[in-house]
């Protein structure tokens, strides 16, 4: 029997603790110290870096501060929803950059250099900034080059505008459930009721997706979504504090549970999904939700392109994480406007009823409505539901005359470009559908400076869904009620993943 020496057992350990100790040290400070030279060669000015923590303490510091107390009305939003942003580049200037822990972040806000980055999606790719995302869902927003292309091509079809109109009726049923209660509330109470719509309209735009995604299951879609909503919050509690490569590893009381939700969401999509192929091998079609449509696209490429059940089950957890945070956003913004602003409110209601009448929307004369798309966009604007978008360079690489090195994460921030006087004007912070009167293109003046969905190839996939989902909802709600801000109202937008009301919405409800 071979007996390997001490002392040679020894080396090995002090060389392998050696290793993972160079590492650390590299992880921890040199790596980033190499980082902060060569970007502050490139003219980005910023704090110096400080071990681990980098500006994490301070930026905590500012959130609590910024979301301790609601707002005015007329207060601008920007300071409460992207404090560290905000002081960031009034300390530094646009050409500006803040530390995560150990990961450099560089903002950009030139609309020429947002446009080359997010069109170079091959070179400036998604930052993986916590692994525990993993268990709330992969999909097509966490995929890179081919991989990406492959799911993007098989996905197109399912968000094809003729697919957009099969859905249009689920559209309908989620949003009349939702208004029915408000009529019966308002019922109770004589004639107005105070109701705090976000909740509902969460609720609303989860069960279109319930239905969208998986058609008669869409009962047990809400229980994968009551799971992923769960597992989201879960996810935000762990972006509090500062992330160490292996900590998803412990048995933490929130690592366990995270683990148990995603088995048990992939359990429950991937039952629905084998019911569906057991179905289509009995001669009958997949579907015209977004998971027949996905199975139907999948089933027509080669072996080596199609999708795995594993990929399929991603993409149905990502519809649901994806498709049901925006639009709700969106929605409880809508209404907060036109709270606000009742002329624009009347003038919406009045488009609304020359277009329908009391009918039931239909898909060709949604896109007849020209102000309450000049709203929505303006509402995107001001409260866009993402604040920022950011990549991460794949190489070392060359942006205008910007030189970066490999491993520096670009933020965008969407926020303080919708809000720069020098790009809309110094009336950026009223509220002005007319800006969007010509459409898009000419309020930007052809630059990237209004992108609430992301540019270039990597745009939303479900962008036209939203907005369908959201004109259909608005038109819907404007024919049955008038709506005002409640006394108990409070003015308080946050980011969590997307822009909510941090105290929720209470209107005043009127019939119509």
């Amino acid at each position: 029997m071979f007996i390997v020496p001490l002392w040679v057992f020894a080396g090995v350990v002090i060389c392998l603790f050696g290793c993972c100790w160079s590492w650390v040290l590299n992880w921890a400070w040199f790596g980033p110290k190499k980082l902060e030279k060569k970007l502050r060669e490139q003219g980005f000015r910023g704090n110096s870096y400080k071990l681990l923590q980098g500006d994490f303490k301070e930026i905590s510091s500012l959130f609590k501060q910024a979301q301790s107390k609601p707002l005015n009305l007329s207060d601008d939003i920007v300071p409460r929803v992207v404090p560290h942003l905000l002081r960031t580049v009034e300390t530094y200037g646009k050409n500006s950059c803040l530390w995560f822990g150990p990961r450099p972040t560089v903002l950009l806000m030139e609309p020429d250099l947002i446009k080359e980055v997010t069109n170079k999606s091959q070179v400036f790719q998604r930052p993986r900034v916590n692994p525990l995302a993993k268990l709330l869902a992969q999909g097509l927003t966490a995929y890179e080059n081919e991989k990406w292309a492959k799911h993007r091509k098989i996905l197109n079809p399912a968000f094809h505008v003729e697919k957009l109109k099969l859905m249009l009726p689920a559209f309908y049923e989620s949003t009349s459930e939702i208004l029915t209660k408000w009529e019966d509330i308002i019922a109770s109470k004589e004639g107005s009721a105070e109701v705090n719509v976000w909740p509902d309209l969460q609720t609303l735009t989860s069960d279109v997706i319930s239905r969208t995604a998986f058609g008669s299951n869409y009962e047990e879609g809400r229980r994968i979504f009551e799971l992923q909503r769960e597992q989201t919050e879960h996810l935000l509690k762990s972006f509090t504090s500062l992330y160490f490569p292996g900590l998803r590893f412990l048995p933490t009381k929130r690592n366990i549970r995270m683990k148990q939700i995603f088995k048990e969401v992939n359990h429950s999509v991937r039952e629905i999904i084998n019911a569906r192929l057991k179905s289509k091998q009995a001669g009958e079609r997949y579907g015209d939700d977004l998971l027949g449509l996905l199975l139907e696209s999948n089933a027509q490429e080669k072996d080596k392109n199609e999708m795995t059940i594993q990929d399929v089950i991603e993409e149905c957890k990502l519809f649901y994480f994806a498709g049901q945070e925006t639009t709700s956003s969106l929605l409880v913004w809508t209404m907060v406007l036109l709270s606000r602003f009742p002329d624009w409110q009347s003038r919406a209601r009045e488009e609304v009823l020359q277009v329908f009448g009391n009918n039931k929307p239909d898909f060709d004369r949604v896109n007849h409505l020209k102000v309450v798309n000049m709203i929505l966009h303006e509402v995107l604007r001001l409260y866009p539901p993402i604040a920022t978008i950011s990549r991460k360079t794949a190489e070392e690489t060359t942006v205008g005359n910007i030189t970066l090195p490999a491993g520096v994460v670009v933020t965008m921030p969407i926020m303080l470009i919708h809000h720069d006087p020098k790009i809309w004007g110094d009336d950026v912070k009223e509220f002005k559908p007319e800006r969007f009167a010509e459409g898009v293109s000419h309020a930007t003046k052809g630059q990237v400076v209004f992108f609430p969905f992301g540019w270039g190839p990597r745009i939303c996939i479900g962008q036209n869904f939203a907005m369908l989902e959201a004109k259909l909802a608005m038109a819907m709600i404007l024919q049955r009620f008038s709506f005002e801000l409640s006394s108990s109202y409070s003015h308080a937008p946050r980011s969590l993943v997307t822009l909510q009301p941090q105290h929720g919405a209470h209107l005043i409800l009127r019939k119509f």
